[in-house]
């Protein structure tokens, strides 16, 4: 990578807005789109989004586990909507929350962040509820290969506030992720390569984003229900560094590919022009 991914995540922002879509094959999408339940559909699904899309938006985000479901077939399939992506100008978050510690973590660094990988994305998504700490593999080499990582931080699921919202030492277990991450792009320009995941339909953070430094990726938009307003109530009226996620709401307009653009630009410039 020729500049650390803050930088050329603010310079695709720029030029392409700041919508992120996910490219996630569900089986129940297949089928609406008329397309088999096996890797030759995966594979047809799959850069048909690529296609449509990686020429028009700034980011795109595979969700790793519909394609590891087909085994070798459909992680070879990811390999290609990684590069073919890349190749439209589209950066690929490849969304894999990956989270373990020592040789193991260093492991999966190496398989989506080091350079020469098949599998190496601009950046992955991580969690950290082993402690933050457990994540330095990935961080120290995302940084050295100018990649970035999302960190959970507030997830949408029910499930995940028993342990987001828990305290400890004065402060939420969120809160403790947000500060190590804002610690991590401490004196970054124009943006620090440690993002975190909040999800744009948990109503409100709780937690203080001031000092981060870096960029937010916000699933939820569209179909789950989130819109340009509680982006603006989560994130403030000028949510620069907010990467919108839409996914269902843009893939049901496929199969033809014309129609998957047309609906991402749609929602890109809904969101555009509510923040202005």
């Amino acid at each position: 990578m020729t500049a650390p991914f803050g930088a050329r995540l603010a310079e695709a922002v720029a030029a392409r807005g700041s919508l992120c879509v996910g490219i996630d094959p569900h089986p129940n999408l297949l089928d609406a789109w008329g397309l088999p339940r096996d890797a030759a559909g995966l594979e047809r699904f799959a850069l048909t989004c690529v296609e449509a899309l990686a020429g028009e938006v700034s980011m795109l985000k595979p969700q790793s586990a519909f394609f590891e479901a087909y085994g070798s077939k459909g992680v070879a399939v990811l390999e290609r909507v990684i590069a073919e992506s890349q190749a439209a100008g589209a950066l690929v978050l490849l969304d894999v929350k990956r989270g373990d510690i020592g040789s193991t973590m260093a492991a999966y660094a190496q398989a989506y962040l080091a350079e020469g990988s098949p599998l190496a994305a601009d950046a992955v998504t991580l969690s950290p509820y082993l402690g933050f700490g457990s994540l330095a593999p990935a961080l120290d080499e995302a940084e050295r290969t100018g990649r970035g990582v999302f960190v959970l931080a507030l997830t949408s699921n029910p499930e995940g506030a028993s342990v987001q919202r828990a305290v400890a030492d004065g402060r939420s277990v969120a809160q403790a992720v947000v500060d190590a991450a804002a610690d991590r792009n401490s004196g970054a320009a124009p943006l620090g390569g440690v993002g975190l995941v909040v999800g744009a339909t948990i109503g409100e953070t709780g937690v203080d984003l001031s000092r981060l430094n870096g960029p937010i990726l916000a699933p939820g938009v569209g179909a789950q229900g989130a819109g340009a307003a509680d982006l603006a109530r989560l994130f403030g009226p000028d949510p620069r560094h907010v990467l919108p996620t839409s996914s269902r709401d843009v893939l049901r307009h496929g199969p033809d590919p014309a129609a998957l653009r047309s609906a991402a630009l749609r929602v890109r410039d809904a969101l555009a022009a509510a923040a202005r």
